[in-house]
């Protein structure tokens, strides 16, 4: 009877140790950081790729944003769409392949108002001898990797 007392209070143990680390997970925010850091918005105002800094930033769908000045931080919390990366800043050219390459925010292009993001420059020249194309390729093939990790695609 002692040794079945000593098992029980072990799963006990066990589930309410299980049912804490799950409780905390659940409640715990994962946060990352857009573009690297990158500010956004100087992408399309002409600045470019500058990094943002941490006394202006904004929060969009569990993405932390840092930007170069407060009027750049108002204008993406007006229409974050306007100024978000094509793909969650994946690869531009990647994703037109059906792969997720991280992409370099030092390797970029805005086209038609939206910022697209390559590999590294090499592949950008690639992207680059039909971007029209690629993004019609991307923009079909989105939904299907969206949400799947980049190491099963």
């Amino acid at each position: 009877m002692n040794m079945q007392k000593k098992i029980l209070t072990l799963l006990l143990a066990g589930l309410l140790i299980t049912s804490c680390v799950a409780f905390a997970s659940d409640n715990t925010a994962v946060n990352s950081v857009g573009v690297q850091g990158y500010d956004p918005v100087a992408y399309h105002t002409g600045g470019g790729p500058i990094k943002g800094n941490g006394h202006h930033i904004a929060v969009h769908q569990g993405t932390t944003y840092l930007f170069i000045s407060e009027d750049n931080q108002k204008a993406f919390e007006a229409n974050p769409s306007k100024y978000l990366p094509a793909f969650g800043g994946y690869c531009a050219y990647g994703v037109s392949v059906g792969k997720k390459f991280v992409g370099d925010p030092l390797v970029w292009r805005v086209v038609d108002g939206k910022l697209y993001l390559n590999l590294d420059k090499d592949i950008q020249v690639t992207w680059m001898q039909d971007i029209p194309g690629n993004i019609v390729k991307a923009n079909e093939n989105w939904p299907r990797i969206k949400d799947v990790h980049p190491a099963d695609l």
